[in-house]
């Protein structure tokens, strides 16, 4: 088939993703210069300008951060422990991290919120085991959000570093080990750099819904908490100031595009390797 077909059947998807996506973003990439004054960069130079937007933008990406981090320690030995089980084992396991992406974000928000609470489950159990003998402080706070947000990205960490396990031959490390390399130098030199595309995958991945999510720090830890999903939201719904929503918009956009220029470069130098 001649370039010129495969681009005929290409123009549907093509123009569904315009409609979808690249018209919207431009409609709010000319919102963000379009205020009560007229055409102008005053949204930009307010934006930049204000150290409250500044710490809206750390606090986000800290936020994030986090995130990806947590859900990386907890999800490369899963990953490991998932692809090292057999049989009806194996597919119980991969049912328990597939089932809650079924689930609506809001739904599991919304569980978090009863588990979090002082007569929540988290409460009961710690003080039922001895660990604290008076209810803690998780709803509304920074670690109970982050218990909310890692629970519910997790399987978007696990899931990518469990196929690249899969496809690891177990032989290497093995080869490795015969050849005297330590356990430490075998993972460090041998598994890590195969399961690096795995781990690249899901943090871009974690990250990505990470800096973008609004549902859950707004049930988890109210409006008080200003991350730039919120600083967009707020702005629309009730500043009524689409120019100010648009601009931290474009922002959020330009960091969206960031991580994945910096995850495509990352896995490129992995292969270079």
């Amino acid at each position: 088939m001649s370039r010129f077909g495969i681009a005929w059947l290409a123009a549907p998807a093509t123009l569904v993703c315009l409609g979808l996506f690249a018209v919207p973003l431009g409609l709010l990439l000319v919102e963000s210069f379009h205020g009560a004054q007229g055409w102008s960069l005053a949204g930009y130079r307010d934006f930049l300008g204000s150290a409250y937007a500044w710490g809206v933008v750390a606090r986000t990406l800290r936020l994030a951060a986090l995130t990806t981090a947590i859900c990386l320690v907890i999800g490369y030995p899963a990953a490991f422990a998932l692809a090292w089980t057999r049989g009806w084992v194996q597919s119980v396991l991969v049912a328990c991290v597939l089932l809650p992406l079924s689930l609506s974000v809001i739904v599991k928000a919304f569980g978090w919120t009863v588990l979090l609470r002082a007569n929540g489950a988290v409460n009961l159990a710690l003080m039922g085991l001895g660990i604290t003998s008076a209810p803690l402080r998780l709803l509304f706070t920074e670690a109970g959000l982050l218990i909310g947000i890692v629970n519910i990205f997790l399987p978007f960490m696990v899931l990518p570093i469990f196929a690249s396990v899969r496809q690891l031959d177990p032989r290497l490390p093995e080869a490795a080990a015969t050849l005297g390399g330590g356990p430490l130098y075998c993972f460090l030199r041998v598994v890590l750099p195969l399961t690096l595309p795995g781990v690249i995958a899901g943090g871009t991945l974690v990250f990505s819904l990470a800096i973008a999510a609004y549902v859950i720090p707004t049930l988890l830890m109210g409006d008080a908490y200003q991350t730039l999903p919120v600083m967009i939201a707020t702005s629309f719904l009730y500043l009524q100031d689409p120019m100010r929503g648009s601009v931290a918009g474009v922002v959020l956009l330009a960091l969206s595009i960031l991580v994945v220029v910096a995850s495509t470069w990352l896995g490129r130098k992995g292969e270079a390797a």
